[in-house]
């Protein structure tokens, strides 16, 4: 199954992101799920990050919530809003 994870930065926290950035790579690297995409969200000028978005598979809700619950950037606080919801594939 696939399922999108989609998170909000709060505002201003850019200097947060950053600085948690490589822990958060690191994180993604060592496979706690399978990652179809993933990647920042940004501006419409395409300069600033602003969130987060994540395509992943998994069996259960519990372990999309688990692994952003794992995330460093979850743990530092940085995402004011995020939302999980199931995704059909039907393109691509």
């Amino acid at each position: 199954m696939h399922w999108i994870v989609f998170c909000t930065d709060k505002p201003g926290a850019l200097a947060l992101r950053e600085a948690n950035t490589p822990k958060h790579r690191a994180y993604l690297e060592s496979g706690p799920i399978t990652l179809v995409t993933s990647g920042p969200l940004v501006d419409d000028a395409g300069e600033n990050k602003i969130g987060s978005f994540f395509l992943v598979e998994a069996q259960t809700r519990g372990e999309v919530e688990t692994f952003n619950r794992n995330d460093p950037l979850f743990a530092a606080g940085l995402w004011e809003e995020v939302q999980i919801h199931r995704f059909h594939r039907r393109v691509g």
